[in-house]
């Protein structure tokens, strides 16, 4: 993958530091979410993201220069929303649990707002890879790593490397069916476990 730096991808102008701006923030990237998902890239401009969330394009761009800043904000929140689950998840759980718990929380993840979920994939990946992608990997591995230590779980060798391939797995496998747009949930988390927990058995 081609380096690129953080500045190549559009930021948000300013943070909002009053409630009335956060909720209006809040207000301007649910917009976006929907336009998104009920209509897709080619009707997705910052007037329409404006016209959907009742404000005006200048109350837009005060927050954000473009449609891709957009597009990064929503997915530093619904990946900032996947890391508070299993933040949660770790901290009151057994080992197994716990990875039973990552891996539906990954799959409701990817299939809560499927089309959403699939739009977004796509876009992370054409955007530049930036510091607010990399903050989530590194967040996601460090409960991994820290599940992984858990005494009702084999002893990995690597426990590092580990985490990062069951990341790798859980990530693969999930997104893979949001592009077939599968939606049994279930079904989907039993084919997870079982390659995960086939991994972890048979890696110590």
């Amino acid at each position: 993958m081609e380096e690129t730096t953080t500045s190549q991808r559009p930021r948000p102008r300013k943070v909002p530091r009053q409630c009335r701006s956060a909720e209006t923030v809040a207000a301007i990237i649910e917009a976006a979410a929907r336009i998104l998902e009920q209509d897709g890239l080619g009707v997705f401009t910052t007037n329409a993201v404006a016209e959907r969330a009742g404000v005006s394009i200048g109350s837009l761009y005060q927050y954000f220069p473009g449609k891709e800043a957009l597009i990064g904000a929503l997915i530093v929140r619904e990946t900032s929303l996947l890391i508070v689950e299993c933040e949660a998840i770790a901290a009151g759980a057994n080992g197994r649990e716990a990875v039973r718990g990552v891996i539906a929380s990954a799959v409701n993840h990817q299939l809560r707002r499927p089309a959403l979920a699939r739009l977004l994939d796509l876009e992370e990946a054409r955007l530049p890879f930036d510091e607010d992608t990399r903050r989530v990997t590194r967040r996601l591995h460090s409960i991994l790593l820290s599940i992984l230590a858990r005494t009702d779980l084999p002893q990995q060798r690597d426990p590092v490397i580990a985490a990062q391939d069951v990341l790798a797995i859980i990530k693969g496998m999930v997104d893979a069916a949001g592009e077939r747009g599968e939606q049994d949930r279930d079904a989907l988390g039993s084919r997870v476990g079982r390659a995960v927990y086939g991994y972890l058995d048979n890696a110590a």
